[in-house]
C-alpha cells in the first residue's frame, strides 16, 4: 500500500512555494519563518519551509495564535502589530504563512494517524 500522504506531495510543495514566493509585501524569510514555527507548532516533523531565522519577537506569539486558537485573533492583535510598524499587506501574509503551516502541521499528523504511527 502507497503512503496516503505521497499523492499530495506535489499539491502541497505547490502551495508551500506560492506562500512562500519571492514576491510580497512581508520578506519571503519572515513568512518561511512565520509558516516553519506555525508547522512546529501544530506537530510537523520535518523543517518544512525551513528557516535560518525565527519570527522577531514581536511577531512570535501572534504566530503561536494563529497556529493554535486562530478564531481567537482580534481586532486588538492586528493593530499592536500595526503599531509595531507591520503593514496591513505584510500582516496578511505573514498570517496566511502561519495558517497554512499549521494546516500543515495538522496534515502530516492526520496521515501518521492514518499509517499507524505513534504521534
Amino acid at each position: 500500500m502507497t503512503d496516503p500522504g505521497d499523492r499530495y506531495s506535489p499539491y502541497i510543495e505547490r502551495l508551500v512555494a506560492s506562500v512562500l514566493g519571492p514576491s510580497g509585501h512581508a520578506g519571503a524569510e519572515l513568512r518561511r519563518a512565520a509558516l516553519a514555527r506555525a508547522a512546529r507548532l501544530a506537530g510537523r516533523r520535518d523543517a518544512l519551509g525551513s528557516s535560518s531565522g525565527d519570527v522577531p519577537p514581536w511577531l512570535g506569539g501572534y504566530v503561536d495564535k494563529v497556529a493554535s486558537d486562530a478564531y481567537r485573533i482580534s481586532d486588538e492583535d492586528v493593530a499592536a502589530l500595526q503599531g509595531a510598524g507591520g503593514a496591513d499587506d505584510a500582516i496578511f501574509e505573514i498570517t496566511i504563512a502561519a495558517a497554512v503551516g499549521a494546516a500543515l502541521g495538522r496534515l502530516e499528523r492526520g496521515l501518521a494517524a492514518l499509517r499507524g504511527e505513534e504521534g
